[in-house]
């Protein structure tokens, strides 16, 4: 197990996968050349590199966090960027008290098929939780 602030933020149920489908990743810290040649175009490429070798997509994992420097979200536009941020927020909030009781050392992680039940209800192709049907 990695030392707080290096390990992906796990998810802690359906409030969790209502909005991001599985942990929230934790990227690598960038190397000290990387800083020095370009250090906030860096930040971006490790994450961006960091969600191609890992599969994920940004639209299902609307966040990240970069280690040793802290959270990034985004969205469609300003206001789902902030939105996302604090849906973040939350989840990491859930995720810390969780771990602090005694029996996270043996919880699990939900079940896929819950997982994606909670996320595609509100994001997938026929979402229907909390939508507007027009």
């Amino acid at each position: 197990r990695r030392a707080h602030g290096e390990r992906d933020s796990p998810e802690t149920g359906p409030p969790h996968a209502d909005y991001i489908y599985g942990n929230v990743p934790c990227c690598r810290d960038l190397t000290a050349e990387e800083v020095e040649e370009a250090y906030e175009l860096n930040t971006g490429k490790v994450i961006a590199s960091h969600f191609e070798q890992a599969g994920l997509n940004p639209k299902h994992v609307p966040c990240v966090l970069a280690r040793h420097h802290g959270p990034f979200a985004w969205g469609k536009d300003a206001m789902e960027a902030v939105h996302n941020a604090v849906v973040l927020e939350e989840v990491a909030m859930m995720a810390w008290h969780t771990e602090a009781l005694p029996q996270a050392q043996t919880r699990e992680n939900l079940p896929e098929y819950v997982k994606e039940k909670h996320f595609m209800r509100k994001h997938g192709p026929n979402a229907y939780y909390g939508q507007k049907n027009t």
